[in-house]
C-alpha cells in the first residue's frame, strides 16, 4: 500500500482583537505548531493593511501547500486578499465569518465593507452557527455559496 503525506504550511489568522489564550485557534497553534500571522492593528484593522501581512506571510512559503484557518474578520480578509492576488493555495478554513455590514458588527474597522462575495480560487469550507451574534446563518450561507465552496452551519453551538 502507497503511504500518502500530507504537506501544509498552516496559517493561524484571528480576527478582529487577535485569538487569546484558550481560543481554539491559540491551542491548534500550540499544539500542532501552526503558524499565526500577526496583524500589527488588532483592535482598529485596515482592510488593506491586513490584507498585504497576509500575502507577505504567503509568498514567503511555498504558495501551493499554504492552508489559512481564519476565524471571524479574518475570513473576509481572505476573501478581499483572494480577490486582489488570485494566488494559488491548497485552501482555507472560514469559521465564523463575521458580517461586516451587520448593524451587530463593532464599528472601528476600515475597508472590510461591503462583504466581498467574490469566487475564491483555492477549496475552502466555511463554518458557521445558527446562533452567532455577529452574522445569520442565512448570510453566513451566502457567503460560502458566493465564495464558491462547501458550508456547514452548526446548529447548537456559537461557533466563535
Amino acid at each position: 500500500m502507497a503511504s500518502h503525506t500530507f504537506k501544509a504550511s498552516v496559517l493561524i489568522l484571528p480576527g478582529l482583537g487577535n485569538s487569546g489564550e484558550g481560543h481554539w485557534q491559540t491551542r491548534w497553534e500550540q499544539e500542532y505548531s501552526f503558524i499565526r500571522v500577526q496583524q500589527k492593528e488588532w483592535e482598529r484593522p485596515v482592510c488593506n493593511d491586513w490584507i498585504e501581512t497576509i500575502d507577505r506571510k504567503v509568498v514567503s512559503l511555498n504558495t501551493t501547500d499554504v492552508l489559512l484557518v481564519g476565524h471571524s474578520l479574518a475570513c473576509c480578509t481572505i476573501a478581499f486578499w483572494a480577490k486582489r492576488f488570485n494566488r494559488t493555495i491548497k485552501g482555507a478554513l472560514l469559521v465564523a465569518p463575521s458580517d461586516t455590514e451587520a448593524e451587530t458588527y463593532p464599528p472601528g474597522t476600515t475597508g472590510f465593507a461591503p462583504m466581498p462575495l467574490n469566487k475564491l480560487p483555492f477549496p475552502s469550507i466555511t463554518v458557521a452557527s445558527t446562533n452567532d451574534y455577529y452574522v445569520t446563518s442565512e448570510r453566513a450561507q451566502h457567503f460560502a455559496d458566493a465564495w464558491g465552496k462547501r458550508a456547514c452551519i452548526c446548529r447548537t453551538s456559537r461557533a466563535h
